[in-house]
């Protein structure tokens, strides 16, 4: 049997490749952004922020390489959550308010999607990076009178790869909620101070999430059924708070660029409370 040590040292070429891929995807979310905003008939304020915040993932990308080649295993449910998402990222940019998508634009979309597609195709389908995907992070263990700092076991009970990827796709609803809020905030430059209560609430609620996410998903990993159904509330609040704002503040157009994101985001995190809760079949490995 390998211990850790020589499949960190002895990696197996479908890691090497996904590695490779997710550094040519990492570079092709920056270069596919700038074309978008360099093409977009009208760089307002708004362009530049989702730009911005798209291009901010192609750093999700090289942190989720570091997973790889430590093995972690929560590299499948982050990578799943960040393909997901940078695909609705991109493809929010790519149509214009008005007129026929730009074609550079269009290609480098297409693109974006087949590479993110073959990312998520290798986490979850490859046996050999399955196979890699086996560490769990590194802690301080005490064991015979001695402290190190080395991978321990964790204390919380076994997780399926379906409440992890939960528990990632909850972590990106507040970041989802302030992009909106700070487009928003860009109506308030333009003179309509009326809309400064409803940002600011906006801002605070986008915040105020993180840290029930946070407090929530620590014992949803500890097996609480009552954290399940308090992420279901969490999860159908940031709906409720967020869809409504979007329509108001930025139209018909913010509620389909910025709200689809967030949907896709809270229909992943609850498909993974109902599979993590009534398994029909085999799990993905976490």
């Amino acid at each position: 049997m390998e211990t850790a040590a020589e499949t960190e040292v002895r990696r197996p070429s479908a890691v090497r490749a996904l590695t490779t891929l997710l550094a040519v995807t990492a570079a092709a979310t920056v270069v596919v952004e700038l074309l978008n905003y360099w093409y977009a008939p009208q760089q307002e304020f708004g362009l530049a922020v989702r730009t911005g915040w798209a291009m901010l993932r192609s750093l999700g990308f090289l942190v989720l390489i570091g997973h790889v080649n430590r093995g972690r295993t929560v590299a499948r449910p982050f990578g799943l959550i960040l393909g997901v998402t940078t695909v609705f990222a991109v493809g929010r940019l790519v149509v214009p308010r008005e007129g026929v998508p730009p074609l550079p634009g269009l290609l480098g979309f297409g693109l974006l999607t087949a590479l993110c597609v073959a990312v998520v195709a290798l986490l979850y389908r490859s046996d050999a990076v399955g196979g890699h995907l086996v560490r769990h992070r590194k802690s301080l263990v005490v064991e015979g009178g001695t402290i190190s700092w080395r991978e321990g076991t964790p204390k919380r009970p076994p997780v399926t790869g379906w409440l992890l990827t939960s528990r990632v796709a909850a972590f990106t609803y507040s970041p989802l909620m302030l992009v909106p809020a700070l487009v928003a905030g860009g109506s308030i430059l333009d003179g309509r101070l009326s809309a400064v209560p409803a940002v600011v609430f906006w801002f605070l609620a986008g915040i105020a999430v993180s840290y029930l996410v946070l407090f929530c998903t620590a014992f949803l990993m500890r097996g609480r059924a009552w954290a399940r159904r308090f992420l279901v509330a969490i999860t159908l609040g940031v709906l409720a708070v967020d869809l409504p704002l979007c329509w108001w503040l930025l139209g018909l157009d913010g509620l389909i660029r910025d709200g689809g994101p967030l949907v896709a985001a809270a229909l992943l995190s609850l498909y993974g409370l109902f599979r993590a809760t009534h398994p029909a079949t085999p799990d993905p490995p976490g």
